[in-house]
């Protein structure tokens, strides 16, 4: 693949400095104080980390080894023994902690529940003695299935606490895909749900199970465990599967945290790659426990009192580090929805701020747009001014929704963080500490301190301010993922073999483009396979998406490269419109030059296509490989298994 050089860019010169009132009480105040934390951890990254991982967890026993730095193999704090459901959970039961609320759960029929650190402890011990009941021990391991339900993460967490494990799959997946990923794990056991509530539909969880079980479809599952949460009637195979209430109840409320060692396994979470099976992202156990636990700390500035809400679904990264891993280990109070905007409630987000007093809002840029498009209204009618900081996840945020958030939402008061992160690298990489950073609409700022990050063409060299280059990581992080689930060369190859060693430095490349401003900010421009070569010269989609969607027509657009016998490539867009526009030519034409008024003549979409909706994973990211099908008049090829609403593709296809 050829370096991307971008030779038009958006000129993002917005700039907003925190808050006063936020700064007069965050734990990082000014970026003098960033400045010397990430330069200390830049001088001596082992020592850094040695600290904090010191200071901030339980441990059982010391580690031996701070680093061990085999490239690309990494383990930290080998030797050291730590459990972090102990971490999460039994070191605030001596504390005032103990009956603070852990969890509120609010499911989307409007049935609700709140856990604190005591009654979440004994849930999991339950849990736990439970596993061992069906024999499950360290090593083996478990998959988890469910809808969004406290009882999610209570698995999660009793599945750590006795050293088992744990592969979440997403909900929505198909039975196909379930048993894909319980195959290559080898799960000994399943947890699942009768079903799940999800835009005014019952999901039937314990159906797909059955089908990716049968016939012997996965031969290690020996047991098959059941919350009760629609009460559909299901089929319940004898001596297979079992009811969670029933065993629960029975069950001690006593299960000492099993010592594991630092570099145990923790979780595998598999992540969809454009070709090729799932790949099962490794992590290991103290070396996440430190980061997720840092990176809450000092990027969302938790306060002992904050609500804190992040919308996305634990079988998802976000979900493991951010709603279950990282709050619960700082002691805070993590809020879980079972719901999601719909139609008989699109304004369930904003209520569920406004019936919790909602301190910290964490959503997708997807999720934005859709607000954006259902109207200032719904927000504006609820109280939102518990909130005091935002944040996004997923993707890059173009500069017009990040701005709609912080007027509409945040009302101008709200620092936000724009994170940028993956499943394999843990936690947060990208981001700014929001009582210290300046931030700039649509760009992820700086690095999290400890983090080398850096924009380098595809020899390894350091680009210019402001030209485009290759995201990558220049030193070992505490929650790098440790390999891909039995294929250290598929690991090796992926993350490691497309950017040479540089000076005998390893290079993590994230697989993203994006470029350097002037001031050292990152602006992520998107995967490299979105990165445009029109007549040699290198345009990022997001950038063109960006532009498109700064147009008041425009509620959301994707962008992808088609073939084009003169340019090499050409600029195929797929929009959707706010309400009260209809789609016409002369909009089309309208929409072209806002884009070369934007960005430059270069970026001339070549076609536009309107659309009601484009196609998107259930966690909201749009699915680029079957637009770019579609934009080449190809059959759809892939594993649609993710898609929110496969219909979408359908409608595309008609025009």
């Amino acid at each position: 693949m050829a370096s991307p050089t971008i030779e038009s860019i958006l000129h993002e010169k917005r700039l907003f400095t925190p808050p006063e009132s936020f700064v007069q009480h965050a734990a990082i105040k000014h970026i003098d104080q960033y400045q010397a934390l990430a330069d200390r951890a830049a001088r001596d990254p082992a020592q850094f980390w040695a600290e904090l991982a010191a200071q901030e967890l339980h441990w059982f026993k010391p580690w031996d080894t701070v680093l061990n730095w085999q490239p690309p193999f990494a383990k930290w704090f080998e030797g050291g023994k730590i459990n972090i459901s102990y971490n999460c959970l039994d070191r605030h039961l001596t504390t005032a902690r103990r009956n603070k609320a852990a969890l509120i759960w609010e499911g989307e029929p409007g049935d609700s529940r709140t856990l604190t650190y005591a009654q979440l402890h004994r849930e999991v011990c339950q849990v736990a003695n439970v596993l061992k009941q069906f024999g499950i021990k360290k090593g083996d391991r478990v998959g988890i299935y469910m809808p969004m339900v406290p009882e999610a993460a209570i698995a999660m967490l009793a599945c750590a606490r006795i050293g088992a494990p744990h592969t979440v799959i997403f909900g929505g997946f198909s039975a196909e895909a379930l048993k894909d990923r319980l195959l290559d794990a080898e799960a000994k056991l399943v947890i699942t749900a009768d079903g799940g509530f999800r835009k005014d539909k019952t999901i039937p969880l314990k159906a797909a199970v059955d089908d990716a079980l049968a016939n012997d479809g996965v031969p290690s599952v020996e047991n098959v465990l059941v919350v009760q949460r629609t009460k559909a009637d299901v089929t319940m195979v004898p001596n297979r599967d079992h009811w969670w209430h029933e065993l629960q109840a029975t069950a001690s409320p006593h299960c000492p945290a099993e010592e594991m060692d630092a570099e145990d396994l923790l979780f595998i979470l598999y992540t969809s790659g454009t070709t090729g099976k799932p790949k099962g992202v490794v992590h290991t156990t103290g070396g996440y426990n430190l980061y997720t636990h840092m990176t809450f700390k000092w990027a969302f500035d938790i306060k002992e009192t904050d609500v804190y809400w992040c919308t996305a679904d634990v079988g998802w990264i976000t979900g493991h580090s951010y709603i279950v891993y990282g709050p619960l280990s700082n002691g805070a109070t993590s809020l879980m929805y079972e719901g999601v905007p719909r139609p008989s409630n699109p304004g369930c987000f904003w209520d569920v701020i406004e019936k919790y007093g909602v301190n910290i809002f964490y959503t997708a840029p997807t999720a934005i747009r859709a607000f954006i498009k259902m109207g200032d209204e719904l927000p504006k009618a609820r109280d939102l001014s518990s909130l005091r900081l935002l944040g996004t996840v997923g993707e890059p945020i173009n500069p017009e929704a990040w701005m709609w958030y912080h007027r509409v939402v945040g009302g101008e008061r709200c620092p936000i963080i724009d994170t940028w992160w993956q499943t394999e690298t843990g936690g947060f990489m990208l981001t700014p500490l929001p009582g210290a950073i300046p931030t700039k609409p649509g760009s992820a700022t700086v690095p999290f301190p400890g983090i080398l990050a850096d924009v380098v063409d595809l020899d390894g060299n350091p680009v210019a301010a402001n030209e485009g280059g290759y995201l990558v990581i220049k030193h070992p992080w505490p929650s790098m993922m440790r390999t891909v689930y039995g294929n250290d060369e598929r690991y090796r190859r992926t993350y490691w073999e497309h950017i040479p060693p540089k000076d005998g430095q390893y290079l993590y490349f994230a697989g993203d483009g994006a470029r350097k401003d002037e001031d050292g900010y990152f602006w992520v421009m998107g995967r490299v396979d979105d990165v445009i070569s029109v007549s040699g010269h290198r345009l990022g989609t997001m950038e063109i998406e960006s532009a498109l969607v700064s147009h008041p027509a425009v509620a959301e657009a994707a962008v992808v490269g088609r073939k084009d016998e003169i340019k090499g490539e050409d600029i195929f867009a797929f929009v959707t419109l706010e309400g009260q526009y209809t789609p016409s030519d002369t909009l089309k034409d309208e929409l072209k030059q806002h884009v070369v008024k934007e960005i430059g003549i270069i970026a001339r979409p070549g076609e536009i296509r309107f659309a009601d909706a484009l196609p998107k994973t259930r966690s909201g990211k749009i699915i680029r490989r079957f637009l770019r099908n579609l934009a080449s008049g190809e059959a759809v090829a892939g594993d649609a298994s993710t898609m929110e609403d496969q219909s979408v593709l359908d409608m595309l296809r008609e025009g």
